[in-house]
């Protein structure tokens, strides 16, 4: 199954949009660096819809205390409800539970299209 969902201009990097692949809601989301990536439009806490959350990043401790450094800059995706964080470029791994992952389909750019394969 393969679904047209947009153009590639239609999503900013940084940024996602919601479409569906057949009858799978499912959020399309576009790193800072340009990377398309799909997957189901379902938090796994309880199920809110994904798109509606932000893509953001996330902090790392550093040498000096009390000191962060912000990281994945618009990798992470962050569920609208309870702030469930999932790291698009990390198969959709929960930061909090890495072994739970978000259900991902393949996404192509065919002809300036953007196809989402299941």
């Amino acid at each position: 199954m393969r679904e047209v969902v947009c153009h590639k201009e239609d999503i900013h990097p940084g940024k996602m949009r919601s479409a569906t692949l057949g009858k799978i809601p499912v959020v399309v989301c576009r790193t800072k660096d340009g990377e398309f990536y799909a997957f189901a439009n379902r938090c796994l806490h309880q199920g809110a819809p994904l798109s509606e959350g932000v893509l953001c990043g996330d902090t790392k401790r550093t040498d000096i205390h009390g000191n962060y450094e912000y990281i994945k800059d618009g990798e992470i995706l962050r569920c609208p409800w309870h702030a469930l964080e999932y790291d698009i470029k990390n198969d959709g791994a929960m930061l909090a539970e890495p072994d739970k992952k978000l259900r991902s389909f393949q996404v192509m750019i065919e002809d300036d299209q953007v196809v989402v394969y299941k």
